[in-house]
């Protein structure tokens, strides 16, 4: 077996057990070799044929392993429950001394990995709390049970505090010697939650064993690496983790905790390019690993195709139901199309698998938000800051609730301590482009509490990390309206309209700013402050006319004797011989009449508005 010629093994196993008569160690070997060839039912049937499943301890772990491969889950359960390994497994704790003899003369390692299979029978089953103290025996069992550790951490099953309180329980000083010791706890540390304190630096601390400083030869470790891409990945530094995870694919192409951060980075930088070869590579060479359709799922989404990203992506789950993050892709697709019941579902969904986890809780939050539900948003955003209390996310999406709730005094607050968050250092001046939402929050609550100057400090601090956004334009000349710089808040209006014509509220602002600036600018340079007052030309005074001036009672009377007769002529022309006549004398009256009228209409409109004046005197002057 050791130069992986399994058939082989497997036909000299067999003839071996034939010629030991039935060998317990003949048919674990056996069974091995059935089992690296994946035949797991029949190496299952071959150890509880001989019945060594209740006496033999690898006979044990071995049938339990290949059923469970072979996805019988409650065929291993009852293996489980018959033996009596694990009844006394609740979710305080197990207690060795209640275990079957077969477990007292077995190896820690062994009873280690015992407990660990168990553990993923009770995780398969959705039975998490079981599989969960399982995970934590077998650790502390063995501290160097790793594949229990990654479980427990991996899988999100704990909280950041309950990750640290397990770390803290593990008999190291009894299971390692010193310097062993101190390497383990810097190994696991480095797996620990990154999240929490995202800003921080984590410094490792020295170890040597044998005099050589392993910290220093560790910083160049991959799997180091992919810690140190993680918390870049948590406080948002995209860019610098994405460079860092492009390192550690050139060594290693298909790094399996590194392809998740990789993926997620593609994703957030939107190189669809890179994604899309990437996802098509792993589906070749990998084609039943869920994370392979995980990435095709991520390039669709990241490409505005939400159908074919939920399709890869429930394909993703079919191939492994506790990939969390897959479950999250799944939610953010439905969410992106505003499809908040769907997406509220496999948020919970992951909620269920992370139970250590605060993001799920953090995405229901924001569901519940957008669909108004702000009491019950502000339950789940309580729930994810008590896993995750200083993650900076929560803290703005807690300070948003209090925003709507009108408690603006506290909204400044943690809106504050979530930019003190994602600060850390006071010489990173320069924040990462994702937090440009908390700026221009940051911004509406200033002026909501009336500070302007300090609201417009921090919209413009907004704009430099985008400045394509039109609601931060807004948000601007919104400000400058309100504290009367009018020609600051048109500039500002204009620049928002420019980037969104579409926008109704900068469109209306704009509309009332423009008549506000119209009364307090003049027209033009030097204008003055009022109308000057017109004086009418002089008319040039008609002799018919005269009596008409002399009594203004009687031309009044004359001008409508005048329409009268106009009517009368044209109502009644085919009546009488002299109708021709008095039509002819009517028109050139009434003619003479409607030039006079024009002139004064002209007159009139001169003195109402200069602007009318200076656009439309070149028309009236056709009319002179």
């Amino acid at each position: 077996m050791f130069t992986h010629l399994y058939s082989a093994a497997l036909f000299w196993a067999d003839k071996v057990l034939s010629l030991s008569n039935g060998d317990p160690k003949d048919v674990c070997s056996l069974a091995q070799c059935m089992f690296l060839m994946k035949q797991y039912h029949r190496a299952a049937h071959l150890i509880r044929s001989h019945g060594l499943e209740k006496t033999d301890v690898m006979c044990h772990y071995l049938a339990v392993r290949c059923l469970l491969e072979a996805k019988e889950f409650t065929e291993a359960l009852q293996i489980i429950n018959e033996t009596e390994m694990c009844t006394n497994i609740s979710q305080s704790g197990v207690s060795y001394s209640d275990h079957a003899d077969i477990l007292q003369d077995a190896p820690k390692n062994v009873q280690s990995s015992i407990l660990y299979v168990k553990g993923r029978v009770y995780e398969a089953m959705d039975n998490r709390a079981v599989s969960s103290n399982c995970y934590k025996q077998a650790l502390r069992c063995d501290v160097h049970s790793y594949q229990a550790f990654e479980a427990l951490v991996q899988n999100q099953m704990l909280s950041a505090a309950e990750e640290k309180e397990l770390l803290d329980s593990l008999p190291i000083s009894e299971q390692c010697t010193e310097a062993e010791g101190e390497l383990l706890r810097l190994l696991y540390e480095s797996k620990l939650k990154k999240y929490q304190v995202p800003t921080k630096k984590q410094p490792f601390a020295s170890c040597s064993i044998k005099g050589i400083l392993v910290t220093d030869r560790l910083l160049d470790n991959l799997d180091m690496q992919v810690s140190k891409a993680e918390r870049l990945y948590y406080n948002c530094d995209y860019h610098k983790c994405f460079s860092l995870t492009e390192r550690i694919l050139k060594k290693d192409p298909y790094h399996n905790s590194c392809l998740p951060v990789h993926i997620a980075c593609l994703v957030e930088l939107k190189k669809t390019n890179a994604l899309f070869y990437l996802a098509h590579k792993l589906v070749d060479l990998y084609p039943d690993m869920a994370l392979a359709w995980f990435a095709v799922g991520c390039y669709y989404y990241a490409i505005g195709r939400s159908d074919p990203a939920r399709r890869y992506l429930a394909k993703a789950t079919a191939l492994d139901r506790l990939f969390g993050p897959a479950w999250l892709a799944y939610g953010h697709s439905f969410a992106v199309e505003n499809e908040h019941d769907q997406a509220m579902a496999a948020y919970f969904k992951a909620s269920q698998l992370m139970k250590g986890c605060h993001l799920p809780l953090l995405y229901i939050g924001l569901e519940c938000g957008l669909t108004n539900n702000l009491k019950l948003a502000d339950k789940f955003f309580q729930q994810a800051q008590s896993i995750a209390p200083d993650d900076p996310f929560v803290i703005h999406e807690m300070a948003v609730i209090s925003f709507y709730n009108m408690e603006y005094k506290t909204a400044e607050k943690q809106f504050k301590e979530a930019m003190k968050r994602v600060q850390g250092d006071p010489k990173d001046v320069v924040l990462p482009s994702k937090w440009e939402a908390l700026l221009n929050n940051l911004g509406h609550t200033c002026r909501k509490m009336k500070k302007y100057e300090e609201a417009l400090d921090y919209h413009q601090q907004a704009i430099v990390l985008n400045p394509l956004n039109p609601s931060t334009y807004s948000a601007i000349g919104f400000i400058y309206a309100l504290m009367g710089n009018t020609q600051e808040a048109v500039d500002a209006f204009h620049r928002a309209l420019g980037l969104q014509r579409d926008d109704t509220f900068t469109t209306t602002m704009l509309g009332y700013v423009m008549e506000q600036l119209i009364d307090e600018v003049p027209p033009y340079p030097g204008a003055p402050d009022k109308s000057p007052e017109y004086k009418f030309p002089e008319t040039r005074v008609v002799p018919e006319s005269t009596s008409a001036l002399e009594n203004p009672v009687a031309a009044a009377t004359g001008l409508q004797d005048q329409s009268i007769d106009k009517l009368r002529v044209n109502l009644f022309s085919g009546w009488g011989e002299d109708s021709g006549k008095s039509e002819e004398n009517t028109s050139s009256k009434m003619e003479r009449s409607n030039r006079d009228h024009v002139v004064v209409n002209y007159s009139t409109n001169d003195m109402s508005s200069e602007v009318e004046m200076l656009d439309s005197s070149t028309a009236h002057i056709e009319y002179n």
